[in-house]
C-alpha cells in the first residue's frame, strides 16, 4: 500500500503534538461509546465524535479525506472497517466499530474500538470473544513494539505478536479466527496514513528497525470466518464476503528516546503495557 516511501520520523517536540490530537480522539472516542444505546444511529454517533473534535479546537482527519463524507467510521456486524454512518439506528447485539482521527496543528491521531450493543444478555458470546481477543492482540501488538525498541527489532515483531496471540487464544479453547490482510497498521504523522506499514501477521518482510522518532497505528482487525473481504458499491465500507461479524480495535504509538508512549490512551498505555510486563516511558 505505502511501497519503499520515506518514514517520516518525529522530534520529541512534534510527539507533543501529536499526544494532544491523541488526547482529542481518546475524548472523541470516550463520548462515542457513553452514546452508544439501541436505538441510537451511526449519523448520531458521528455528531456526538464531531462536536468534541470542534470543541477541542481540532479537524477531523476523516472528513474530506479522498472524498469520505462523515467525521467517524462506524462498521456494523460484517462491516470491518470504513463504514459510512447515516440512519442505521443500532439494535441489542450489534458489534459495533469505531474509528476516528483528528488533527491538531497539523498533527494526526488515529484510533479505535469494538463494543456490543445493549445488555449483556443480548449479546452473542462469541462476538464478546471476538471483541476481546481483538482488543488483547492490539495490546500484546503494541507490547512487542515497546520491547522491540529497546533491542532494536524490526517493525515485523508487531505481526509476530498478534498473530502468536490469536493462534495462543484459540489453542487455550477459543474459536479460530481470521486477520483481514490488506487492510494494515501504518505509520502517522503530518499526514493520516504514511510509511511503514504495520502488518498484523507474521511475514518475511520484517520492515524498518525500531528507532526513536518512529510513531505508528497499531490496528488489528480479526473475524469469526474467512478473512476474505470485499467493499460496497460505496466505495468505502469494507466486508466480510462471509457474512461473519468482524473487530477492530487501533492506537497510535509513538517510540522515543526511553521507550514507548500510547499516545491516543488516556494513561499512555500505562495499565495495559503494565499487565504486560512493559512501563510506559516519560514523553519528555
Amino acid at each position: 500500500m505505502l511501497g519503499r516511501e520515506r518514514i517520516e520520523y518525529k522530534s520529541p517536540e512534534q510527539v507533543l503534538v501529536m499526544r494532544r490530537a491523541g488526547l482529542v480522539v481518546a475524548q472523541a472516542l470516550a463520548s462515542v461509546r457513553a452514546a452508544v444505546r439501541p436505538g441510537v444511529t451511526t449519523a448520531d454517533l458521528d455528531d456526538v465524535a464531531a462536536a468534541v473534535i470542534r470543541d477541542a479546537g481540532a479537524v477531523p482527519s476523516f472528513l474530506g479525506y479522498h472524498g469520505y463524507p462523515r467525521t467517524l467510521c462506524t462498521s456494523v456486524g460484517a462491516e470491518v472497517v470504513h463504514g459510512i454512518p447515516g440512519d442505521r439506528a443500532l439494535v441489542p447485539g450489534d458489534l459495533l466499530s469505531v474509528d476516528c482521527g483528528a488533527v491538531v496543528d497539523g498533527w494526526h491521531g488515529d484510533a479505535a474500538f469494538s463494543v456490543l450493543v445493549g445488555d449483556p444478555e443480548d449479546h452473542d458470546p462469541a462476538d464478546a470473544a471476538l471483541v476481546e481477543t481483538t482488543r488483547c492482540a492490539m495490546w500484546e501488538g503494541i507490547a512487542a513494539l515497546a520491547r522491540g525498541l529497546a533491542t532494536r527489532q524490526r517493525l515485523g515483531v508487531v505481526g509476530d505478536a498478534v498473530e502468536g496471540f490469536v493462534e495462543r487464544t484459540a489453542a487455550a479453547g477459543g474459536a479460530p479466527l481470521g486477520i483481514v490482510d490488506g487492510y494494515v497498521g501504518h505509520g502517522i504523522g503530518t499526514a493520516m496514513h504514511q510509511a511503514p506499514e504495520v502488518l498484523n501477521h507474521r511475514s518475511r518482510a520484517r520492515g524498518p528497525k525500531l528507532r526513536p522518532g518512529l510513531c505508528v497505528a497499531v490496528e488489528p482487525m480479526l473475524v469469526r470466518g474467512e478473512a476474505d473481504t470485499d467493499v460496497l458499491e460505496d466505495g468505502w465500507t469494507v466486508v466480510t464476503t462471509d457474512g461473519s461479524t468482524a473487530a477492530h480495535w487501533e492506537h497510535t504509538v509513538a517510540l522515543g528516546e526511553r521507550g514507548a508512549w500510547v499516545l491516543t490512551a488516556e494513561d499512555g498505555g500505562a495499565a495495559e503495557l503494565a499487565a504486560r510486563g512493559v512501563e510506559v516511558a516519560p514523553l519528555v
